[in-house]
């Protein structure tokens, strides 16, 4: 098994760990529709959502009569998005080497999805690959600076470190790092940075929990420290006090997001 290989493999075995499903509908089951309004998926649309886990961006477009194609590199969170709705079509695939000829989709998206592939300028390039001339890109990204950024950079001191070459992902949610990835591949460019009202967890401690039970990359983190009492513990204090720091009263937080919609240039352009 190449480097590479054995690198999503790895990527594959954390996604499938707890319940990210749980996650995409109970906390962030806005971002989706959020999406697809902005990327205007609809009938006569044919739509690709890359890296679309369980469906939460991809069922929504479906419902909007759009001809949708959910990929993942996780066979187990598609399954779920199966069993929500079988009326568009769930195929595994890595977002690094898409399965599609070129300009085969009106639509490319993804919503807190690519941004995970660790080699950054791979992925813009098969999202540009496979959607048509004149056709739309859209994403959802955490910002760096956003909470679930700052939840990455706290538990970064505590992950494995990351083999060469693969990018941090909120990266994807810096404005500046994404329209370098796409250059002049894409035109009529709009960037946004919006804030997610996430109001599920009463407490810190109920975010935390909810995180480890159900957040693959929280899951591997803790998993990776499981021998070392200590450190789980300054992990835990650390976490409590970023949830702490972002409470705007009975637990609400705001979870900052770039939404990034942009067009290939048209044949004739």
């Amino acid at each position: 098994m190449s480097a590479d290989q054995a690198l999503k493999s790895k990527h594959r075995a954390m996604w499938a760990l707890g319940d990210y499903a749980a996650v995409a509908a109970d906390v962030i089951p806005s971002l989706g529709p959020v999406l697809v309004e902005a990327v205007g998926a609809g009938p006569g649309t044919r739509v690709l959502d890359v890296a679309a886990g369980s469906g939460n961006a991809a069922i929504p477009a479906a419902l909007a009569g759009a001809d949708v194609v959910a990929t993942d590199l996780t066979p187990e969170l598609l399954e779920v998005g199966r069993n929500l709705n079988d009326g568009l079509r769930w195929q595994v695939a890595d977002a690094e080497a898409l399965p599609f000829g070129a300009g085969e989709f009106d639509t490319v998206m993804s919503c807190v999805g690519v941004m995970f592939a660790p080699h950054h300028q791979v992925c813009a390039d098969e999202l540009v690959r496979v959607c048509r001339p004149g056709g739309t890109i859209g994403l959802v990204n955490w910002t760096p600076q956003g909470f679930i950024g700052q939840m990455f950079a706290t538990m970064k001191p505590y992950a494995p470190p990351p083999p060469p070459g693969a990018q941090p992902p909120p990266l994807w949610g810096s404005e500046e790092h994404v329209r370098a990835l796409f250059g002049d591949a894409v035109t009529d460019v709009v960037a946004q940075r919006r804030m997610l009202r996430v109001d599920v967890f009463p407490t810190a401690a109920a975010f935390l929990d909810f995180f480890k039970r159900n957040y693959g990359p929280t899951i591997a983190v803790y998993r990776a420290n499981a021998a070392d009492p200590a450190a789980v513990s300054a992990l835990d204090a650390a976490l409590l006090e970023l949830a702490r720091s972002h409470d705007l009263g009975d637990g609400a937080m705001d979870w900052e997001y770039l939404l990034f919609v942009a067009r290939t240039p048209a044949e004739n352009a």
